[in-house]
């Protein structure tokens, strides 16, 4: 495997790389280029965000993150339909990141369930027909990170311009990388397939449902950063019920000791180091190919954004309390959506309708 090919490997493979390596020699060598990548990965997207505030405004900083999310992601990842048809999906996906987080904090909390709703199942359609692919982590992601930091005014036009750059960088990418792919399936086909017989469907239904209703709950208790449980619930409803179980008993102590981690930091460390703490929290993100590890270090991100609004006690609560609420949200709504769904079918089953 040469030098660029390790590069492009994730955590995972790269781990996988290190520890089936045959003698010390090639071991050593593989462990130096995962670490190069990692402080590579981490210095081009600090890079990248920085040189994207100083085009956009500080305020859409959080598209800059979005926009490169999407990149790498799809640079890899697609749609499983005609290319041309894949590149009309990311174009309307990227017209509702636009729209339809600041719509939802214009509106109330009866009119944002219903954006949420139909915007996260639109979104669903067109962009995780193939569910093995994720791609609903990086497209929901978005959704919720813009609707979380949220602007108006100029700032808004300038998100707009922010936008309309990523969706065509994205689209020039995608086009290029998946040019050559085959696939029989158009954009129609994604709508007749959507079929409540179908587990997918049923997938795409109770993470629209189940992010669009916790958003709801936490908007009529007026729970700050409510994007967080929003994250949370998406982050564990997956569509295969083992996988759901491992995120939820992952991701709640890995919030918690990555938030009891953060206090330590911010305790011992002189407040000129402060704004470290989220860049050391990207370098564990990058060393971690285990999903609880990476929900410890993610809290390092979000926390160090957070205490400027809310204080260190109330960061750290707020980060656990949504993460909880979140996690457990999605398990719960998760199992009653598919025993409601299996009741119905069976009942439909039994009456010939």
């Amino acid at each position: 495997m040469t030098f660029y090919q390790e590069l492009q490997l994730n955590q995972s493979g790269s781990k996988s790389l290190i520890k089936n390596s045959s003698d010390r020699r090639q071991k050593l060598r593989h462990t130096a280029i995962y670490i190069f990548k990692v402080f590579l990965t981490l210095a081009f997207c600090m890079t990248f965000v920085i040189a994207f505030s100083a085009l956009f405004g500080q305020e859409n900083s959080i598209v800059g993150v979005v926009f490169l999310l999407f990149v790498m992601v799809f640079r890899f990842a697609d749609f499983g339909i005609h290319t041309s048809h894949s590149i009309l999906c990311l174009l309307i996906i990227f017209a509702v990141l636009a729209f339809a987080p600041r719509l939802t904090n214009m509106a109330g909390p009866f009119l944002s369930l219903m954006i949420n709703f139909g915007c996260i199942l639109l979104m669903m359609i067109l962009g995780c027909h193939n569910v093995l692919m994720s791609n609903h982590s990086t497209i929901l992601l978005g959704y919720l990170l813009l609707q979380g930091y949220d602007v108006s005014g100029g700032p808004y036009r300038q998100r707009l311009a922010a936008l309309a750059l990523g969706a065509l960088v994205t689209c020039l990418v995608f086009y290029h990388t998946h040019r050559k792919a085959s696939y029989k399936r158009g954009l129609k086909d994604l709508f007749l397939e959507f079929h409540p017989d179908s587990t997918r469907t049923r997938w795409q239904l109770v993470i629209a449902l189940g992010i669009s209703t916790i958003l709801f709950i936490a908007d009529l208790i007026h729970l700050p950063r409510s994007m967080w449980a929003g994250i949370a619930a998406m982050s564990v409803m997956l569509p295969f019920k083992d996988d759901m179980k491992y995120r939820v008993k992952a991701r709640i102590p890995g919030n918690i000791i990555g938030s009891l981690l953060f206090i330590l930091l911010y305790f011992f460390l002189p407040p000129q180091l402060y704004a470290y703490i989220g860049i050391l929290g990207g370098i564990g993100v990058g060393f971690s190919a285990a999903y609880g590890w990476q929900s410890v270090f993610n809290t390092f991100g979000a926390l160090s954004i957070a205490v400027g609004l809310f204080g260190l006690p109330g960061a750290v609560i707020l980060r656990i309390i949504n993460n909880i609420f979140g996690a457990l949200y999605g398990l719960i709504f998760h199992k009653l959506f598919h025993k409601s769904a299996e009741t119905l079918l069976l009942r439909n089953g039994k009456t010939g309708t």
